[in-house]
């Protein structure tokens, strides 16, 4: 069996162009989400690259759920060499109209899911001395900012999540990374919020002022690459007319 990368929270956009990547790079790509169907679309287009791709349905704010896949994938794809955490979550809503049940369900799938998904994939490196974890972070993990005290607090404990991680198994041979995203995807949803904020006939973004999904992707790989006396624990990356 060959190497395998998990790609938990594998959507439209990041998570889907990382996966891509890693199965250009040799890797067979396992893309989780919510909703195999949704997969469909990414595994064909992998698999019309050349690339080898599985999709699998899980609810990773689901603890026995998440702890399940991980075990199925090791037995029936191979041992697991790179997993991305790459949920998402991102919510913007006013401080007093954010009811505590909305707080824990961004805390749940921003924060406490990705735990479980570092903790299973380290669970099957460790013993094998290598392997690489790493985790989607935003604007949100290093600032909080007005009608986001759900996302940044959980994008933060995120941070804190890998850091803690990093701490306790890079010494093992395992590269825990975060990396932050900081500025506008290029991506169908950005284009959706463009088109609701400003009507159909919207003015085309500035040029290089969204990051293309390619771009952002090998980021990812790059830091998956690193050699083991120079490893980064963060990236982060924005376009150059991105104010920060």
């Amino acid at each position: 069996m060959g190497k395998v990368a998990v790609i938990v929270g594998a959507g439209d956009a990041i998570g889907s162009a990382v996966g891509r990547r890693f199965a250009k790079g040799g890797y067979t790509v396992c893309l989780v989400r919510r909703s195999v169907d949704k997969a469909a679309p990414h595994i064909a287009a992998i698999e019309a690259a050349g690339g080898q791709a599985r999709a699998f349905a899980c609810d990773a704010r689901d603890e026995a759920a998440m702890t399940a896949l991980f075990e199925t994938i090791e037995r029936d794809v191979g041992p697991i060499e790179v997993c991305l955490f790459n949920a998402g979550a991102n919510t913007h809503k006013p401080a007093l109209d954010t009811s505590g049940k909305l707080f824990q369900q961004v805390w749940q799938l921003a924060c406490y899911a990705g735990f479980v998904a570092g903790r299973e994939a380290v669970r099957h490196m460790a013993p094998r001395g290598h392997g690489t974890v790493l985790f989607t972070g935003a604007t949100a993990s290093l600032r909080g900012g007005a009608g986001f005290a759900a996302f940044a607090s959980a994008k933060a404990g995120l941070r804190a999540v890998a850091q803690s991680l990093a701490r306790e198994f890079g010494p093992g041979g395992i590269h825990v990374a975060h990396l932050v995203i900081d500025g506008g995807v290029d991506s169908p949803a950005i284009h959706a919020r463009r088109r609701a904020r400003f009507g159909p006939d919207a003015p085309p973004p500035e040029p290089d002022s969204l990051m293309a999904l390619d771009t952002i992707a090998e980021a990812y790989w790059t830091l998956h690459t690193q050699p083991r006396d120079g490893w980064t624990f963060e990236m982060d990356i924005r376009p150059a007319v991105e104010p920060w």
